[in-house]
């Protein structure tokens, strides 16, 4: 019988049993954010008396309805794996192989922050699910955040309500919130809280760099992997503006459609539907205006800002000033990844691939914390996409059967090294793995060797 029932801080939680693990969907981290907190940072969730059922993936923080195009395809055309849409989304799921009732030692964890440009996506979809990692003995918690302006408005009277001339990024607040959940928490589920792993992929690895630079998450994960979205001096990825500069572009749009009086008030009390209405239009506005003038020109008005509280300066200058956490880092891109022309890679000094080394080599100078690079080359089937941005979600999570693309015995072999160094990196720190050590290793139990990257020995671990 798998792990069904377990005690937490504030109550009962009912799971469903799945024979060798057990998943426990939709369980909050904070309170809603709705009404008087709505742009607000996250508060301490509510007590709730007898056992909560979690059961059913939580709804998906607001962001544009609909999904279509070449990522519609990939992420979103089954059915079975979409879920409403809500305000109220500060909720989190885990899949624990524990069993209940045994003495075991306690299990390395996992926390996952999805992607989605800070405007879309959800801690369920298609790709993300935890029964490999499960198999592999690994806790897996995927979260879900505030998105778009529901997580990263500024005005300055959102600076004036905090007291403390900070604004912004409460969406990587209610990260955070969820990270300190698990902390707490995880324990009971089986895991072990001083073995926690975050990573994430696009923005949830972009949101790592920022969580890893930031005083308040010092000590409350022990290791990083950052896929496709870390990175120093990877211009429109690292950039950001201060809270201030977001904030009066907000203020001049929404008083478009709020003339007179306190523009946080009307936003407020006016309903989700309409308000994201609002912000489509002001986001077509602005892509509208940078059309033609590249990414560089779209430092989103909605996404991470120098908000004063979790990043004081940029993000490039905290960390060329020793800012990240002395943890150990896994990071690493795709062949086909934004900005990257596999044609060129490792010539051009404009690629993500570039940024990477360059984080890696600064990680290293500054004696931050060990880092481990890799690359990833496999290019599905199907189409001529290659090694495209998020393609590698499907092998990392061990779901490449839920991809509509056609398979071959390269493929599994590539997902199955790949859940190994991901879960052997959770487990040790180290992706490395040997038999004779009982670790996890490829499929041919063959030794996986993966060397730390260096100044001396920038070593680039392959998948392809």
């Amino acid at each position: 019988m798998g792990l069904y029932e377990v005690t937490t801080t504030k109550g009962k939680l009912e799971g469903i049993d799945m024979g060798s693990y057990a998943v426990f969907k939709g369980v909050p981290y904070a309170k809603p954010p709705i009404g008087a907190l709505r742009f607000c940072p996250p508060q301490e969730a509510d007590a709730w008396e007898g056992v909560k059922k979690a059961q059913k993936f939580p709804p998906e923080s607001i962001q544009r309805s609909g999904h279509d195009g070449f990522y519609g395809k990939e992420f979103y055309s089954n059915p079975d794996y979409l879920v409403p849409m809500s305000e109220d989304c500060l909720y989190l799921n885990v899949w624990t192989p524990a069993q209940a009732g045994e003495e075991q030692a306690a299990l390395p964890v996992a926390v996952w922050i999805h992607g989605g440009a800070f405007q879309g996506g959800y801690g369920s979809e298609l790709p993300f699910d935890g029964e490999a990692y499960c198999k592999r003995g690994v806790i897996l918690v995927t979260i879900n955040y505030r998105l778009g302006m529901w997580g990263f408005l500024t005005l300055s009277e959102l600076a004036e309500e905090n007291g403390d001339n900070t604004c912004g990024n409460v969406g990587l607040l209610d990260q955070i919130a969820a990270i300190k959940w698990v902390k707490e928490n995880i324990a009971a589920f089986g895991g072990d809280p001083e073995n926690i792993t975050v990573f994430g992929q696009s923005a949830g690895s972009m949101s790592i760099s920022v969580l890893s630079c930031a005083e308040e998450t010092r000590g409350l994960y022990q290791r990083a992997i950052l896929q496709s979205g870390g990175g120093y001096e990877a211009g429109y990825l690292s950039h950001c503006l201060s809270w201030q500069e977001a904030a009066a572009k907000n203020e001049a749009y929404f008083r478009r459609f709020y003339p007179e009086g306190s523009l946080l008030e009307q936003l407020r009390s006016i309903p989700a539907e309409e308000l994201q209405s609002q912000q489509e239009e002001t986001m077509r506005e602005i892509m509208e205006k940078a059309a033609g003038k590249g990414w560089p020109e779209m430092p989103f008005v909605f996404s991470v800002v120098k908000d004063g509280r979790l990043l004081k300066d940029g993000l490039d200058e905290t960390i060329a000033a020793g800012g990240l956490h002395p943890i150990t880092y896994m990071i690493g891109s795709n062949s086909h990844d934004m900005g990257c022309d596999p044609a060129r890679i490792p010539d051009t000094e404009t690629t993500m691939y570039q940024s990477i080394l360059k984080w890696s080599k600064l990680c290293q100078s500054l004696h931050t914390g060990h880092c481990y690079n890799y690359f990833f080359a496999k290019q599905p089937l199907g189409d001529d996409a290659g090694a495209f941005h998020s393609c590698e979600l499907w092998y990392m999570f061990g779901t490449l059967n839920r991809s509509w693309r056609p398979k071959e015995e390269a493929d599994y072999r590539v997902s199955e090294e790949m859940l190994s160094c991901w879960t052997n990196f959770m487990k040790t720190g180290n992706p490395s793995g040997k038999a004779e050590d009982g670790m996890i290793c490829n499929e041919d139990n063959q030794n996986i060797e993966w060397s730390e990257f260096t100044e001396e020995h920038p070593y680039v671990h392959m998948f392809h």
